[in-house]
């Protein structure tokens, strides 16, 4: 299998789109259509149904694409496994929703974590929290960071952080009542964060920015106003020089930061290693 053209599949498929896939992949228009061609070919059923610019997967399409993406997660892994050198000996994959690689404190553990382990090769994906133990299982990854871990057999869970969710609004002395006309900013922490959010009737509503971007979120409530719930230290700064506000009435919600991995990883001498260094300041320090 070419993976040239699972990489033209999976961008036809996010574009849905030839001639916005082959400016992607840097093509011509007829180049990515002979390459979906050929993998049609490969696979004895067509993958998109094309009606006047109007493209989308077909049901042998929509079979492949979980396929495509983890064989092309896999090869990632395996060339920079296979490149390792004397002084870079092991690979370890670690992964997190967005959200959670937009904490500047990650970037201090991760830099402790090179000065601790020696020899470390670090492959960092984006990991929707939903296909978190999926990726566990087929070993495409090695730990999760996740503030909802999932209640599965099998799977290591460590807490490594507390910290707390505050509603805050760009104008001052705002109660709950006073920000139900406000513009809704929601950025995605989970099921139980959505749980929670839903039973405050003054936020149900349509959001004008439904984001997995702490940082996007942050910066269009500065910009423009508006109301959401944000990581108290996302917005110390803010609310320290008057340019966000704590609703005064509103429920602080607890949340905390979790690693999981796997029992049977190979790896587990490694993750322990990494797991003792400390996660101080990651959240302090966004």
């Amino acid at each position: 299998m070419d993976t040239e053209l699972l990489k033209t599949f999976l961008e036809v498929t996010k574009t849905r789109h030839f001639g916005r896939a082959a400016d992607n992949l840097y093509l011509t228009q007829s180049a990515v259509s002979f390459r979906i061609r050929q993998l049609e070919s490969q696979l004895g059923n067509p993958l998109f149904s094309r009606q006047r610019g109007n493209v989308h997967l077909t049901a042998a399409g929509e079979r492949l694409q979980p396929y495509a993406e983890a064989i092309l997660q896999t090869w990632g892994r395996a060339k920079q496994d296979v490149a390792l050198t004397d002084s870079l000996n092991t690979q370890l994959t670690i992964g997190a929703s967005p959200l959670f690689w937009e904490f500047d404190g990650i970037s201090a553990w991760i830099n402790r974590i090179y000065a601790t382990v020696p020899g470390l090769a670090l492959r960092l994906e984006s990991v929707k929290r939903e296909g978190m133990a999926k990726r566990l299982f087929d070993k495409s990854i090695d730990l999760f960071i996740t503030s909802e871990p999932p209640k599965i057999e099998n799977l290591h869970v460590q807490k490594v952080r507390d910290y707390q969710l505050q509603l805050v609004t760009n104008q001052p002395h705002c109660n709950v009542h006073s920000v139900r006309d406000m513009p809704l900013i929601y950025l995605d922490w989970g099921t139980r964060f959505s749980v929670e959010h839903s039973r405050i009737p003054e936020l149900q509503r349509t959001p004008v920015l439904h984001s997995h971007s702490c940082k996007m979120a942050l910066d269009y409530i500065l910009s423009n106003g508006g109301v959401g719930y944000f990581p108290s230290p996302v917005v110390a700064s803010s609310t320290a020089l008057g340019e966000l506000y704590v609703v005064e009435d509103a429920p602080i919600m607890e949340q905390s930061l979790y690693v999981v991995w796997r029992e049977d990883n190979d790896k587990e001498a490694l993750i322990n290693a990494i797991i003792d260094v400390p996660f101080k300041n990651v959240i302090e320090s966004i």
